[in-house]
């Protein structure tokens, strides 16, 4: 009524129409007013923006917080950080060596590269020339002219790491050799061909086995970027998409999640990143999947399931991240490797489902358009689970026809009140 009362005084002071106040009812009653034919269009528009708006709202002030509280991320890194380790506990990485290189970063693997050769080389040359003055074979304790040296044609510093590094290496240019004169440059010689022989073959071994690891293989595994909600065979289920973007296919792939969220015990013991087991299936099971075309994974919510008591309206409220993880062996290299995502609260999409993505050409091929791949369509979809299996009970008790237990059958005695 307000609103009313301020756009008409508004239009009759501001138009030079011959606006009569039955006039300026007229329009408002039908700008304001819908005919009944239009309301239920007027209702899903306004149902559709508000779902827009407030999608916006979280992503805009709230999505970077969520962000930074990933446990994994979208690619599949751990963000996790370990305080207070004891000193015994970090020389146990020291221990275990080979996965400790194994796991570092291509730059500090290939600083650790170059400094191991190098220091090699440098250390064995000081050894070398450390034998040359000794053995006094250096041009300033000016030699006889029969006078054996150790090593040949070592004649200082410079010389000697060349004569390191082409020993080292298996160069053997022919130029600087070891002479039988001397016992300890021969155990020298023997000792750094041995170490030499040992770090070539950890430090190559290091880079090839980073180069082929099956965790690279896992790049070519891709999760659709948002999970959906919406009804599939008549059931409430959580789906999500996944491809192969190679041709060569994961052997014996299975898929399942967990769900990590605070809960707190009976006893009252609140457990931070409590896990809750999630099965996710598809038409053919979740195991052995026919992994050579996008697959659209789903978790039915039924009674089980930890989203059964969400909903629509509630489901950006909850505080949880799903983890889904895709094990499998590398058919080429028969590796194992696993692929991992995960989904918070906003990245879940209540009423939606996947655009079709596979279709068929002309020639009988199968085409992928992976321009989908992500692309979400809006559905009518029941807005709880407990909605949906409720509808489902009342319209079976319709059909077995319950009798209403409060009716009584109470005798009514005819009267002919028609007397002439």
């Amino acid at each position: 009524m307000l609103m009313r009362l301020v756009l008409s005084a508004h239009l009759s002071s501001t138009t030079s129409l011959p606006w009569t106040h039955a006039a300026i009812t007229w329009e408002l009653d039908n700008m304001l007013m819908p005919s009944p034919r239009i309301w239920p269009q007027v209702r899903v528009l306004t149902e559709s923006m508000f779902k827009r708006l407030r999608r916006w709202v979280v992503t805009r002030f709230f999505g970077h917080s969520r962000q930074r509280a990933r446990l994994v991320s979208k690619d599949g890194r751990c963000n996790i950080e370990f305080g207070n380790v004891e000193a015994q506990s970090r020389f146990i990485f020291f221990v275990d060596i080979w996965t400790t290189v194994l796991d570092l970063k291509w730059r500090y693997k290939m600083t650790i590269f170059i400094t191991a050769f190098l220091g090699s080389w440098f250390f064995f040359g000081l050894l070398w020339y450390a034998v040359a003055y000794i053995h006094k074979d250096l041009p300033e304790f000016h030699p006889s002219a029969n006078h054996t040296p150790c090593v040949e044609n070592v004649n200082g510093l410079t010389a000697a790491f060349l004569f390191s590094l082409e020993t080292q290496v298996t160069i053997g240019y022919g130029f600087r050799c070891v002479t039988e004169q001397c016992a300890t440059a021969i155990f020298l010689l023997i000792f750094q061909s041995i170490l030499g022989v040992m770090i070539n073959s950890f430090m190559c071994g290091a880079i090839l086995a980073k180069i082929s690891r099956p965790k690279k293989r896992a790049k070519t595994i891709t999760f659709s970027k948002n999970a959906v909600i919406s009804k599939r065979g008549g059931k409430l289920c959580l789906l999500i998409r996944v491809a192969n973007l190679r041709k060569s296919l994961l052997i014996g792939s299975h898929i399942y999640g967990k769900l990590l969220r605070t809960t707190v015990t009976p006893e009252g013991e609140t457990i931070i990143l409590d896990q809750i087991n999630i099965n996710f299936v598809v038409d053919a099971g979740n195991e052995n999947l026919f992994f050579i075309s996008p697959l659209t994974i789903y978790h039915v919510i039924d009674h089980n399931s930890p989203f059964f008591h969400m909903a629509a309206e509630t489901l950006i409220q909850q505080d949880f991240e799903l983890v889904v993880f895709l094990d499998g062996t590398v058919e080429s290299t028969s590796a194992t490797c696993q692929v991992r995502t995960s989904y918070v609260p906003e990245e879940v999409l209540w009423g939606y489902r996947f655009a079709p993505i596979v279709s068929k050409t002309k020639e009988g091929k199968y085409r992928v358009d992976f321009h989908n791949f992500s692309k979400t369509v809006e559905v009518e979809t029941p807005h709880c689970a407990m909605c949906l299996y409720n509808e489902k009970d009342a319209r079976a008790r319709m059909k077995r026809g319950y009798d209403n237990p409060n009716f009584i059958l109470s005798e009514v005695n005819e009267t002919d009140d028609t007397k002439m």
